[in-house]
C-alpha cells in the first residue's frame, strides 16, 4: 500500500484521517502521536518539523494538514474538489482563514482547559479569546447565510477543512447560540459516517 497517513485521533490528525477516509481510497494508518513518536528519527525523515500529521504517497511525502486535505480531494476525490479556479481560490481562502482566524484563538482556550491544572487556569485567556472569536464567526456566519455548504451546492474540501479545525471549538464548548447559521451548518459536518471512522481509529 503506497499511501499512509501518520497521526492519531484527537489531534490535529483528525483532519487529515477524515479527509482520507471521505476518499474511500485504501490507505496505511501509522499511529504516531504528538509527543516521543513525532521526534523519532524515522518520523523526523517524513516531517523534519516532528509534529502531525504527515502524508506519504510514493515519492511524495507532505506535511500540513491543509496541504495533505487539498492534495487528497484534488487527486482522489473530484466530488470535493472544485471545477473552476475561482471555486478553487475560495476553497484555498477558508482553509487558510480556519487556521489563521480560528485556530490561534480556540488554541489559547484549549490550553487554558486542556494542558494547564485547573488552580492555575486563566480564566481572562479564555474570556478574552471567547471574546475576540466572535469577529470570525460573524463573518463565516455571514457567509453561510441562506446556503448549507462554503461553495457550490453540496459538502467540498472547504467544508471540511474549516469544520475540522473546529472540532476543537466544539471541544471546548465555546458557545455558539449566537451563530445559528455556523452551528447548522457544523452539526452536518461533524454528522458525517467519515469522521465518525477517523475518530475511532
Amino acid at each position: 500500500m503506497s499511501i499512509k497517513i501518520f497521526g492519531i485521533p484527537g489531534s490535529r490528525a483528525d483532519r487529515s484521517l477524515w479527509a482520507i477516509e471521505e476518499t474511500g481510497i485504501e490507505y496505511e494508518h501509522i499511529k504516531t502521536n504528538f509527543g516521543e513518536d513525532s521526534k523519532s528519527s524515522d518520523f523526523l525523515s517524513v516531517n523534519p518539523n516532528g509534529r502531525i500529521p504527515a502524508l506519504v504517497d510514493n515519492d511524495l511525502q507532505l506535511f500540513e494538514s491543509m496541504a495533505i486535505n487539498l492534495y487528497l480531494a484534488k487527486h482522489y476525490a473530484p466530488n470535493l474538489y472544485p471545477t473552476n479556479p475561482k471555486d478553487e481560490a475560495l476553497t484555498h481562502q477558508w482553509s487558510v482563514w480556519a487556521i489563521s482566524e480560528i485556530e490561534p484563538l480556540q488554541m489559547q482556550i484549549v490550553i487554558q482547559k486542556f494542558f494547564i491544572p485547573t488552580e492555575k487556569q486563566d480564566q481572562a485567556v479564555v474570556d478574552s479569546a471567547t471574546k475576540s472569536l466572535t469577529r470570525p464567526l460573524s463573518v463565516l456566519d455571514q457567509s453561510l447565510e441562506g446556503r448549507e455548504h462554503l461553495i457550490d451546492d453540496h459538502f467540498q474540501i472547504a467544508d471540511l477543512n474549516v469544520a475540522s479545525v473546529m472540532l476543537l471549538l466544539r471541544a471546548v464548548k465555546v458557545d455558539l447560540t449566537e451563530f445559528k447559521n455556523v452551528s447548522q451548518w457544523l452539526d452536518r459536518c461533524h454528522s458525517r459516517p467519515a469522521l465518525k471512522k477517523a475518530q475511532s481509529l
